[in-house]
């Protein structure tokens, strides 16, 4: 996106991590102040856009064996800028009337996303903070779609890592105490387990960051998900996630995992 036109609402003097995971996906709709931010991890982290790559991936398989599993609706949580194929578009792959709702705090996504989903009703996008979340899972525009007596499928691609690790683990045990049985979560987060060299010069690059983001361990990665079982393989590398998939060692690794819930 050019600096032609700017939405009401958007600030295009600050990065926001929506427009840089945009950026990296090769999307144009984003400013420059977002460009040079991605720019600058990139050189940090060379491999960045294929991390976005394979992290986009990992949502599509999780959406699919949630949908395969018998859930019919999702809420897609910090979703993004519209990149097709999208949360709804791989549901309804499997369960051609599955509801979605996606909840991103970019009003330049609300933008977008309100554009390519007005044709459906089923379909709908929030504008909101997750870190609200008590609030966010009695909104009537969530709540309208999403019956939490029925088993619901939610997603938390690579956006935990941007709030605080006693938020992120607050927002997760807020979804788990409201979700049914046969419910399914699913995150995927950067962690500390590559390159101690890079992950250092990550950390002190997010020092100095408009952006808040967090490197955690593994291990703290896992507790987030609380008490929810973990599916095999469990909190791996994205590329070892269902399926495996051939893939080089990045300096930079991302977890991802699905845990669901029971009883």
């Amino acid at each position: 996106m050019g600096n032609e036109w700017i939405p009401p609402g958007i600030d295009n003097t600050k990065p926001h991590s929506a427009r840089m995971y945009d950026y990296v996906l090769g999307g144009k709709d984003n400013y420059a102040v977002d460009r040079e931010h991605a720019d600058r991890m990139i050189q940090i982290v060379p491999d960045f856009p294929r991390l976005a790559r394979a992290n986009r991936a990992f949502m599509h398989r999780v959406v699919t064996l949630m949908a395969e599993s018998g859930i019919k609706q999702f809420i897609d949580f910090g979703t993004g800028i519209p990149t097709s194929p999208n949360a709804h578009e791989v549901a309804r792959e499997v369960v051609p009337d599955a509801r979605v709702v996606y909840v991103d705090n970019d009003p330049i996504v609300s933008v977008y996303s309100g554009a390519l989903l007005a044709a459906s009703d089923k379909v709908t996008n929030i504008l909101a903070d997750i870190r609200s979340i008590d609030q966010l899972l009695t909104d009537p525009n969530l709540t309208r779609l999403i019956d939490f007596d029925e088993p619901v499928g939610a997603l938390f691609i690579a956006v935990l890592h941007l709030v605080p690790y006693d938020d992120a683990k607050h927002i997760v045990a807020a979804c788990r105490d409201r979700m049914a049985p046969g419910s399914m979560l699913a995150i995927s987060q950067p962690s500390s387990e590559g390159d101690p060299d890079v992950v250092a010069k990550v950390r002190a690059a997010n020092a100095r960051s408009p952006i808040f983001a967090e490197i955690r361990s593994g291990e703290e990665i896992r507790a987030t998900f609380g008490d929810l079982e973990l599916l095999d393989p469990g909190v791996v590398e994205l590329s070892q996630w269902r399926p495996h998939m051939e893939s080089p060692r990045t300096d930079l690794v991302v977890l991802g995992g699905v845990a669901g819930k029971s009883s």
